[in-house]
């Protein structure tokens, strides 16, 4: 039998600033509602997840503000770069979703892969926003981690 594959095949956008500033609660998979040319400068790995969060309209998920940059051999239909775009989630996800915006909580895209079907997927997180001590408390970790890694490679 062979091994499974990633869900993944090689491209794999990531948010990194996220983890940093929320702690995600739970995580789902949603596809995108593209056009033409977008697919194109995804693949190209032209996308940024910086500044895109999601929001519900009328009972469905859209995000915004992802940056998607314009393809270069595209023509007079070309796509809008940070246009608004709608989110593909089944009905028990979406409401489940719902009731816990209504909390506080936040919905923010961690990474845009393509799948094996070559779709390109976003893995959404249900986050909740950290203070200021938590953020020093994850960089105290880090560090230390990154020293006791470095005394371990020192010995060999």
């Amino acid at each position: 039998m062979a091994p499974k594959k990633n869900k993944s095949h090689g491209l794999v956008i990531r948010n990194k600033q996220a983890s940093f500033e929320y702690t995600f609660l739970d995580k789902y998979i949603a596809g995108i509602v593209l056009t033409g040319t977008e697919i194109k400068s995804i693949r190209k790995s032209q996308v940024s997840l910086q500044e895109a969060y999601c929001y519900f309209l009328q009972g469905e998920l859209w995000i915004k503000n992802m940056h998607i940059a314009p393809y270069e051999q595209g023509t007079i239909y070309n796509h809008e770069e940070k246009r608004e775009r709608k989110l593909l989630l089944t009905r028990k996800e979406l409401d489940k979703l719902i009731k816990n915006k209504e909390k506080g909580l936040t919905i923010i895209p961690i990474q845009l892969f393509i799948d094996e079907n070559n779709r390109a997927k976003l893995q959404i997180a249900l986050a909740k926003g950290k203070k200021l001590y938590d953020k020093r408390h994850d960089i105290k970790e880090r560090d230390a981690q990154r020293e006791l890694a470095r005394h371990q490679t020192e010995r060999f």
